[in-house]
């Protein structure tokens, strides 16, 4: 009576730890280092609109497979420590973006340079290093070093409901945060692809990275 009765009174928590789940992950993906980033590359590579969903899948699985580490962490070393642990880690997603940004802005000049004077642009340095590789990769460790604090309370909350529960709201948390990250991104690089300009084309990866760096300077500024 008393299994029946403890099992009938979890589903309530149960259930508000997945709403919870589900606010968290698409609340905290409408900021706009999220998505801004993966448009912006997405129009200077020429991505297709199932590329740059991939890509966005890829870096938001790392982004949330690094939260959830964490929050695993948390409840083996305690969640204060983890929490601090990971509002510093929070704190230098800014500089990684603005990092990220600055050097592929530079990257992009220098390319761009190169067709410019030289008439070619290096492609045997393409071949052996395919920039849409290395920027997929490089925006994947970027958010995989980016976890999301919010998920450690409600892990710790969902730890008592046994593993089977808490992987079903680890699961609708992955779920929110990658389907609204590819919810935003895919309209968004829409949106930019129709941003046709000879300069835009011809500065194309300039252009985005100076974008990301800008976006990563607001996240330092505002907290995002």
């Amino acid at each position: 009576m008393n299994e029946a009765s403890s099992a009938f009174s979890a589903e309530p928590l149960f259930s508000a730890l997945c709403l919870a789940a589900m606010a968290v992950g698409s609340l905290h993906s409408l900021a706009p280092d999220h998505w801004l980033p993966f448009a912006a590359v997405a129009r200077a590579r020429d991505w297709s609109a199932v590329r740059t969903a991939r890509v966005t899948f890829l870096c938001g699985f790392g982004h949330v497979t690094a939260s959830v580490l964490l929050g695993l962490l948390g409840l083996a070393l305690g969640v204060e420590l983890m929490k601090s642990l990971g509002e510093r880690m929070e704190a230098v997603a800014g500089l990684l973006l603005i990092g990220f940004g600055l050097l592929y802005a530079l990257w992009g000049l220098r390319h761009r340079l190169a067709a410019r004077f030289h008439g070619h642009a290096h492609h045997h340095y393409d071949h052996v290093h395919d920039p849409s590789q290395v920027t997929a990769w490089s925006l994947f460790l970027l958010f995989s070093a980016d976890p999301c604090v919010a998920v450690v309370p409600l892990l710790f909350a969902a730890a008592p409901l046994g593993a089977a529960r808490t992987l079903a709201i680890v699961v609708v948390y992955e779920l929110a945060t990658i389907g609204t990250m590819i919810a935003l991104v895919v309209p968004a690089r829409a949106g930019a692809q129709l941003l046709r300009f000879a300069w835009l084309d011809r500065w194309a990866d300039a252009a985005a990275g100076v974008t990301v760096a800008a976006v990563g300077l607001a996240v330092a500024l505002l907290g995002w």
